[in-house]
């Protein structure tokens, strides 16, 4: 039985990723989520555990690449709401103190600017999400497919985050300039400073698009993870409902 799941879920996980931009061999996709389900390979001989695994991989490397696609689209985090970048938290008073100079058009422009640089910077993310994967054990991708709804998720974060950071920072680097967020930043930052009294502020803007671009990246992707697992109505090809159906959820 417990077999049986591990083969329906690479199945879910596979056809769950898919979308109709993810430049990816429907296909093939398809023909391994069969194989998984019905236990054989087309020449009738049993999956091994490396075949299973090799699926996975194949899902989730749609599921990345269509997360860093969406993320980096124009708007892709300005106009959604669950991973727009904010005004620096740290320096929040910046933001409450410039707005009352009179500078409302330049703050909302500032924050547009650090959203375009988190969707120029994930343009480069797939690639790095990939070389991830590739490294995946098989006892890594079994724990996946008998995890949890955002096993994946968990499991790219918790392996994968510091490399992820340390080589994505210089992209958000690249990006911010770019996208010229300093020439809305400096004057900001300047006109809060002349303030009297207030205590200087200068956040590091780099690090900042760096880790909210990679939150961002990890919420698009845990987002597929448990729609096509939680939400029946996301169900929409026959034989992810037979699946879904026979599984109870």
């Amino acid at each position: 039985m417990i077999l049986k799941k591990i083969k329906y879920s690479l199945l879910a996980l596979s056809l769950a990723s898919l979308t109709a931009n993810a430049q990816f061999n429907l296909g093939k996709t398809i023909s391994k989520a069969e194989q998984s389900v019905t236990g054989k390979k087309s020449s009738g001989q049993p999956l091994s555990n490396e075949d299973v695994v090799s699926g996975l991989k194949d899902a989730l490397k749609v599921g990345t690449d269509t997360a860093a696609s969406g993320a980096s689209k124009v708007d892709g985090f300005y106009k959604n709401a669950k991973i727009k970048i904010p005004f620096p938290p740290d320096a929040q008073k910046v933001e409450t103190t410039v707005e009352k100079l009179g500078m409302q058009s330049q703050v909302d422009q500032f924050v547009l600017t650090l959203n375009r640089a988190a969707e120029e910077a994930t343009k480069k993310a797939a690639p790095i999400f990939f070389d991830a994967i590739k490294n995946m054990t098989v006892s890594d991708g079994f724990a996946i497919l008998k995890g949890d709804s955002d096993a994946a998720t968990k499991y790219l974060r918790s392996k994968t985050d510091q490399q992820l950071h340390d080589e994505f920072k210089p992209i958000v680097e690249a990006a911010i300039n770019k996208v010229e967020v300093t020439k809305y930043w400096t004057p900001i930052i300047t006109a809060y400073n002349k303030v009297p009294f207030v205590q200087k502020e200068n956040p590091d803007l780099n690090e900042y698009v760096t880790q909210k671009a990679l939150d961002g990246l990890f919420i698009l992707l845990a987002d597929q993870e448990l729609l096509i697992r939680k939400n029946p109505a996301a169900r929409v090809d026959d034989i992810l409902k037979k699946v879904f159906g026979s599984l109870g959820k």
